[in-house]
């Protein structure tokens, strides 16, 4: 889990957000210095642009201060929260704040598609009714043109880095704690921005990372796509509900919507046929990939999908590959960490 830091922006004492302040599984926060590292003494020193394209919550491409910044992601939510602290488009932080302010203020009474479908369960009954009203606010300010595409961006983000600092979880949505757990208010920061990250032309995607290699280059391409089984649209099913707000139907224990298109093929025996084909599209002078040697080492769910020997057959068709390593003990919801758990970086530079 990422460390918090918290601090007071404004004289009504909203607290401030920063990017990393979420739990996210396989998050790199605390590898960002042996990223660095590895970039700093292997690649040269004049590259200027950095395309994530699995970038979660976004914290390595964040990192890159001082380049432009280019993030993808399939899922919806972490797109909202890209656009949020490295999207373009100026934004009204004061007016913002006030809006956070009032949402700090709510106490629903009424019902309302979160409560009627969550009450309860991750969250409390009252909790779940503030979190829709404040959706519902969000996106009726949007459409009466109260707020531009990145000030929605950041009000959305705000709330879903809201609910995961009180879910009921531990840190994924497949269940939920005991009811004795539920107490929580739900509280909205201000996502704290720096400024550098406005004028350098930053892009966010929301696609599929195989199709979006066809269309754009960077000089350093980064990958850490999911490792194995597990489906992170499974896991953050509630918060990409929240961030879309279609208002879908929900099913089962866990209160989960159809997801089918948010599956990625890289949770599956696919994986390394899909890798090789993103690998040999990508338009970059370097390519740097994230992959931790679980191979057979976890239970079944969480072995690694794709195979050394696939990964340097593959990336050495581009060019020269190296490989560093560092002992990691990831941020894991399951049983799936061994002492000897590394974390690696296959740096191919392309020729």
């Amino acid at each position: 889990m990422a460390e918090e830091k918290q601090f007071l922006l404004f004289e009504d004492n909203l607290k401030t957000l920063d990017i990393n302040n979420r739990r996210y599984l396989g998050s790199k926060y605390r590898l960002l210095s042996f990223i660095h590292q590895v970039v700093e003494q292997n690649c040269s020193t004049n590259w200027d642009s950095i395309l994530d394209l699995f970038a979660g919550t976004g914290v390595v491409a964040s990192s890159f201060s001082g380049k432009k910044l280019m993030t993808n992601d399939i899922l919806y939510s972490n797109y909202l929260c890209h656009a949020a602290w490295l999207g373009r488009g100026e934004i009204d932080e004061k007016k913002l704040a006030a809006f956070l302010t009032e949402y700090n203020q709510l106490n629903v009474s009424e019902e309302n598609y979160m409560s009627e479908n969550f009450g309860d369960t991750y969250f409390s009954s009252a909790v779940c009714r503030n979190i829709g009203a404040i959706r519902e606010d969000i996106e009726k300010k949007y459409e009466e043109k109260e707020l531009t595409f990145r000030e929605r961006a950041v009000l959305i983000a705000s709330l879903l880095y809201g609910i995961d600092r009180i879910a009921n979880t531990c840190g994924h949505y497949d269940a939920w704690r005991s009811k004795e757990d539920r107490l929580s208010c739900l509280e909205l920061f201000m996502p704290a921005f720096q400024p550098s990250f406005r004028t350098l032309g930053n892009q966010c995607f929301n696609e599929d990372a195989n199709d979006l290699v066809l269309k754009v280059s960077a000089d350093l391409v980064y990958i850490d796509p999911p490792y194995n089984s597990r489906q992170y649209c499974d896991t953050y099913h509630l918060l990409e509900n929240v961030a879309r707000w279609e208002k879908p139907k929900v099913f089962g224990k866990a209160r989960k919507m159809d997801r089918n298109h948010l599956k990625s093929r890289y949770c599956t025996r696919e994986a390394a046929a899909v890798f090789d084909e993103l690998i040999q599209n990508i338009k970059a002078r370097y390519i740097l990939v994230s992959y931790n040697n679980m191979a057979e080492n976890g239970n079944a769910r969480s072995n690694a999908k794709i195979t050394d020997t696939e990964l340097l057959s593959i990336l050495s068709k581009r060019g020269e590959v190296q490989v560093f390593s560092t002992n990691y003990k990831a941020f894991s919801t399951g049983r799936s960490w061994h002492p000897e758990n590394e974390e690696r970086l296959f740096l191919a530079n392309i020729k």
